[in-house]
């Protein structure tokens, strides 16, 4: 039972990995068990473990187990670093260019201001009932009944929200239901995390009820994760009634619905949050990120009566408390009533530029709202979406390629363009002509 047997027995499950026999995120057979399988010594499947680990092919949780790992698909689909040599077209984030100076008085005459005692120690219920009720006014302003303050906790970010909600309201192993197209950031937390993603078939007005009533009926998911406004990477934004049918099956079955709306700032017309329809059975998650600045980290998420106990429990328990210092921030701008500008002044930068955007590409197939941050383009016949993403970088030009969106296995033949991140409209418009004159260069070459 030496070294070779380990490394003999860690080959023979990467191989099972490799030919899909092992799933991304399966949990992989204790070490007791496998070792009686194999009739070897649990020590030498734990070397073998260790291997695989070190490798990034699996895993380990203590008092979980071992689970395959995914790809990281989020560090390329989404590129942070700005290089005024490329055009990125890669990350949704608010547009710095009009605001960034105003953003930056705010905060200094903030922090001038940080003189309460209670921003500096522990709190208790993981927050100040102050911040708390800021949070709640900013989801009034999206929509989102929240009936006192109490119902709204703070997270570090939508992100930190939407790991504690699938940590504590699944198990690993468990399905949780998304669309499927979906942003990578939900896939690599639902992975990391040792849970398994069900795909729900989309059309053109967002996830379809009969698909998810057949998900349901499959694989028994924990909860459904939705996104129902400028969808990403789609854009699409569910309507009314699209969102009545789905919150019917949420009720109807037992299963949790989290809501992802962290984008209802871009709408156009008032629109009915679905937490609503579904108070006691759902979570809402809003955040500052999109609409003010990523840097700020304040998420909210409105929980149900039942569930604030629960939720404060396991966030003290993590984390304490998120930082009271920039909620404090964020709850100025709230109340002051500049958060709602700055995010007024976002969708405006989104619209025209989605009418620069509209002239570009007037000859090629893509979904967009009028206010959209992205796009969601189809790119013509001859072009894959990996090879276009990296044909594209060889020019500069930094997109996300529709394959680290797709739940599915099969290659994808769409894009997603950001028109957020290039802070400067000129540039922008250079960027968007290069990418349009690369579409048209394939086109022409077949």
């Amino acid at each position: 039972m030496g070294e070779a047997k380990y490394v003999e027995i860690a080959q023979e499950i990467e191989s099972k990995i490799d030919i899909g026999h092992y799933a991304e995120g399966d949990k992989l057979p204790a070490h007791r068990a496998l070792a009686d399988e194999l009739n070897t010594t649990p020590m030498t499947i734990a070397k073998a473990y260790g291997l695989l680990s070190e490798k990034g092919r699996i895993e380990s949780f203590v008092g979980r187990g071992s689970f395959v790992k995914a790809k990281s698909q989020l560090k390329q689909a989404i590129q942070s670093q700005l290089d005024d040599r490329e055009w990125n077209f890669s990350i949704l984030q608010p547009c710095y260019a009009e605001h960034v100076e105003t953003l930056h008085a705010h905060l200094q005459h903030s922090f001038a201001k940080l003189t309460k005692p209670a921003l500096y120690g522990y709190i208790e219920d993981s927050g100040l009932i102050s911040h708390k009720a800021a949070g709640m006014q900013w989801m009034h302003l999206q929509g989102v009944t929240v009936r006192s303050p109490e119902q709204v906790l703070l997270t570090n970010g939508a992100q930190h929200a939407l790991s504690i909600l699938i940590e504590l309201y699944s198990k690993p192993g468990d399905y949780i239901a998304v669309d499927e197209w979906t942003y990578p950031g939900l896939l690599s937390i639902v992975s990391l995390l040792g849970r398994k993603v069900a795909g729900v078939a989309m059309d053109d007005q967002g996830m379809i009820p009969e698909a998810l009533v057949d998900i349901y009926h499959r694989h028994k998911p924990a909860m459904v994760i939705l996104l129902p406004s400028h969808q990403n990477p789609t854009t699409i934004t569910l309507s009314q009634q699209r969102r009545e049918q789905l919150a019917e099956i949420v009720q109807r079955y037992p299963l949790w619905l989290v809501e992802d709306d962290i984008y209802s700032f871009l709408n156009t017309h008032p629109t009915q949050a679905m937490t609503n329809l579904v108070p006691e059975k759902s979570f809402c998650i809003h955040s500052l990120s999109k609409a003010i600045s990523p840097g700020l980290r304040c998420g909210y998420i409105k929980a149900p009566q039942s569930q604030i106990d629960r939720l404060s429990a396991f966030i003290r328990a993590t984390i304490w408390l998120p930082s009271p210092l920039m909620f404090e921030v964020a709850s100025n701008l709230i109340e002051s009533n500049q958060a709602v500008e700055m995010a007024e002044a976002q969708r405006q930068i989104a619209c025209r530029r989605q009418r620069v955007a509209r002239k570009q590409f007037a000859d090629q197939v893509f979904h967009a709202q009028d206010s959209s941050y992205h796009l969601w383009l189809q790119l013509p016949d001859g072009w894959q979406a990996d090879s276009f993403t990296l044909t594209a970088k060889e020019r500069g030009l930094l997109v996300s390629s529709g394959n680290y969106f797709y739940t599915g296995s099969d290659e994808t033949s769409s894009i997603r363009l950001s028109l957020m991140a290039i802070t400067d409209d000129a540039a922008l418009e250079t960027g968007l002509t290069a990418l349009s004159s690369l579409l048209n260069a394939k086109i022409d070459k077949n």
